[in-house]
């Protein structure tokens, strides 16, 4: 490949992953402020539903724009035999920032656990309060609200790892996933994110562009039933994820 295509080809890249970041951004102001208008007007549960539909068809939209770059490639079809299963934790593994927009992308009725700040957020804040998001501040308020959103049969969105991964191959676990799963009586699926690039992982620049193509995958894990003991279900997650992620793509 000639100097000249070497560099036509990085300027579509760039402008493709951060004009594609702007669009994102323009799809979830959009929905920010139509949902600011309907939230204090809509019952709780077709607010809930609305909101999570929403999201949902969002999030499919930019990673189909993206896909038809041909520069990202995003196998998310795994997730699709979850959609008609009943209340469940989906806990994946946490690499980077957009591993929570692919699982919401294929799941209609799902929860996620969102860090506080993101709530008040002019971007995720309305909509994520009008799709019924839990904040991960207070951690019996989580509880309780989790265990309160089961019962609409819906699944919750939790990465057990808490952030983004800093420590190859997966962080030390919270308890989180298993506190919940013991209240609510309800089964952890993990899940297993997969990607050929540390693209807005913990600590990558902003507008540092990665090495094209891009090459996501998600794949189901093994499925937990909910645990009597939190401290040794941590530790046994813990070490599954590690074993599953040291594996070869």
């Amino acid at each position: 490949m000639s100097a000249a295509i070497r560099l036509l080809v990085g300027i579509y890249d760039y402008l493709l992953l951060y004009l594609g970041l702007a669009w994102l951004g323009l799809l979830c102001l959009g929905w920010t402020l139509i949902a600011t208008v309907l939230q204090p007007l809509m019952p709780r549960r077709p607010a809930l539903a609305l909101g999570r539909f929403v999201i949902m068809a969002g999030f499919r939209i930019y990673l189909a724009s993206l896909k038809l770059s041909q520069r990202c490639r995003f196998d998310l079809s795994a997730l699709d035999a979850l959609r008609n299963d009943g209340p469940l934790i989906i806990a994946p593994n946490h690499p980077g920032l957009l591993d929570a927009v692919m699982i919401i992308s294929r799941l209609p009725n799902v929860c996620c656990v969102m860090k506080a700040e993101l709530m008040n957020n002019v971007f995720l804040g309305a909509g994520a309060r009008l799709a019924g998001y839990i904040r991960n501040e207070s951690v019996h308020r989580m509880v309780l609200q989790a265990c309160e959103d089961f019962k609409n049969g819906s699944h919750l969105l939790l990465f057990p790892e808490g952030t983004r991964t800093t420590r190859h191959p997966v962080n030390t676990l919270t308890g989180s996933a298993g506190l919940i799963a013991r209240q609510a009586g309800v089964p952890v699926q993990t899940v297993i994110i997969e990607a050929n690039t540390p693209f807005l992982s913990k600590g990558w620049p902003l507008f540092r562009k990665p090495t094209m193509p891009l090459h996501f995958r998600v794949r189901l894990g093994r499925r937990f039933d909910p645990p009597q003991n939190i401290r040794l279900f941590t530790t046994e997650l813990e070490q599954y994820f590690a074993e599953e992620l040291a594996q070869p793509c």
